[in-house]
């Protein structure tokens, strides 16, 4: 079974992968899927000995170029539809132990250069309106393989998530004829006491509202609507940025830090998004101590509203006064 439904009592496209149960979980290191291929040892997904930073489109993919027919029949009440788009794994290195926050500048800066070539031509295809880029990192959230990676979702629809940020930045643009997000980093760079990073073209912060108690979102200082607006120099500077805040989270209680890092930028399908559209990458780890996590339950998610057991002011300064460790 591989189809979306429709939820028409909250508006929003689900995706059913039955074959995402046989996927690999959590092998030995030497068992490595996402590894080189070396002499001597099982092939991996990657027929290459080294390598920089490879792509390639998911075995065990929620949405694909040429999906097969739904399993079910829809109706008006309950639309179904073939789950048209792509899914891509983004391998960082070769190297198993190298996370982002271990890297080099140079090695993130290939990363960043390899989305951006990814969300242009993944946002090109007509079956494709939105392309997500994220990571999950820490058997905590939910990861399958250890070895340092992220992936793309092309969606046929602007997911829910980022359609409400969209719609509630556009309200804003017509309530007061600015950016939301250029608005919010404004205002953060004022303050200062929640901003956790800085440089030349970005800047990382702890949200006013967070949901998560470490949670850290990254964006440019000026409006740029996605990663093709950025210049060579502001996506080195990207680079520097994620290396900082990736490092400051595994010094923060002396692990790496599980998370998931989301980025959100302009829909492909059209240009309308663009002026209210801002890039920015939002990371969202689940540790509020480093033996407790924060656990989603009744408010959350029954209710959607979050509970923050820490103030942003003061996870910001946490993150401030390990980077000097």
């Amino acid at each position: 079974m591989t189809e979306r439904r429709y939820d028409p009592v909250t508006g929003e496209w689900r995706m059913f992968a039955g074959h995402r149960q046989d996927r690999t979980f959590l092998p030995a290191d030497d068992f490595c899927p996402l590894c080189p291929t070396r002499e001597g040892h099982p092939p991996t997904e990657i027929p290459l000995p080294a390598f920089d930073v490879v792509v390639f489109e998911n075995r065990f993919p929620s949405l694909s170029r040429r999906p097969p027919a739904p399993a079910v029949v829809g109706s008006e009440l309950y639309p179904v539809a073939p789950s048209a788009g792509a899914n891509e794994v983004v391998v960082y290195s070769d190297d198993h132990h190298l996370s982002l926050g271990d890297m080099d500048v140079e090695r993130i800066a290939k990363v960043v250069e390899v989305w951006a070539d990814r969300y242009a031509k993944l946002g090109s295809r007509d079956e494709v309106a939105y392309v997500f880029i994220f990571e999950n990192r820490g058997v905590a959230v939910g990861v399958t393989l250890h070895h340092p990676h992220g992936q793309m979702y092309a969606y046929p629809e602007i997911p829910p998530r980022a359609k409400r940020k969209l719609d509630v930045a556009r309200a804003h643009h017509e309530t007061h004829g600015t950016c939301v997000y250029c608005d919010v980093v404004a205002r953060e760079q004022s303050d200062e006491v929640r901003v956790v990073a800085g440089n030349t073209s970005f800047l990382a912060f702890v949200p006013f509202a967070a949901r998560f108690p470490y949670e850290v979102q990254i964006a440019t200082r000026r409006h740029a609507p996605s990663l093709l607006e950025l210049t060579d120099p502001e996506r080195r500077s990207l680079a520097e940025i994620l290396q900082t805040v990736v490092r400051a989270y595994d010094r923060l209680f002396g692990f790496p830090l599980p998370y998931v890092m989301s980025m959100h930028q302009a829909p492909t399908d059209d240009g309308e998004h663009q002026h209210v559209s801002h890039l920015h990458i939002e990371f969202t780890p689940l540790h509020r101590t480093a033996e407790k996590l924060k656990y989603l339950a009744g408010s959350e998610l029954g209710a959607g509203a979050f509970i923050n057991d820490v103030a942003p002011e003061d996870a910001a300064a946490r993150l401030r006064a390990v980077q000097g460790t």
